[in-house]
């Protein structure tokens, strides 16, 4: 950690990790080895940044979010509270990527209680809607609806899943009312 920057006294940053001034890292969350935090990154509390993560001034992680190992999240990305990001999953921040120093972020916003698989892609200029899921090595190039599921190169639109994280029973394009896994109404916690 780097003197100067605005730590929660009550996260835990391992010694190897790479904290530089300015990043802003909310109580309770852990920031584990080799991991990189620029400054002006915002975590929020309650968070688990894992292994050789890179998290890019300007990036926003809300509460309680899980980023997994070798992730990378760069500026632009705003990921809403209780966002789950597996291994090794990508942001992109720059739709016509060159070497020039000329170039424009666009933005990508993952909202509440998104989850993304292992190795995943996401292309800049997108939003995962609430408790939306994309599968493992997908890429995403479009916007995902609330509580859909995505899979594929591209990414498309294969069923709907409940805020408890199981498939919804198939119900003819739109998703169902309510989860037989948990019992609960599927669409109770999107705008939240």
């Amino acid at each position: 950690m780097t003197a100067g920057s605005l730590v929660s006294p009550e996260a835990a940053i391992h010694p190897t990790a790479v904290v530089e001034p300015g990043a802003d890292i909310g109580s309770g969350t852990r920031v584990w080895h080799h991991s990189h935090i620029r400054d002006g990154a915002r975590i929020g509390a309650g968070c688990t940044i894992g292994f050789s993560v890179y998290v890019d001034a300007g990036a926003v992680i809300g509460d309680r979010c899980k980023v997994q190992n070798h992730a990378s999240v760069y500026r632009g990305v705003v990921l809403e509270d209780d966002v789950f990001i597996g291994p090794a999953a990508c942001f992109t921040n720059d739709r016509y990527p060159r070497v020039s120093a000329d170039w424009a972020v666009l933005p990508t916003r993952v909202r509440h209680g998104a989850s993304i698989g292992a190795h995943a892609t996401i292309v800049c200029g997108v939003e995962l809607g609430a408790w939306s899921m994309v599968a493992a090595g997908a890429v995403v190039t479009r916007d995902v609806p609330s509580h859909g599921l995505v899979m594929g190169i591209p990414a498309r639109l294969r069923a709907w899943v409940c805020a408890c994280g199981h498939p919804l029973p198939a119900s003819g394009g739109d998703p169902p009312a309510e989860c037989h896994e948990c019992g609960r109404a599927a669409l109770a916690e999107v705008d939240q």
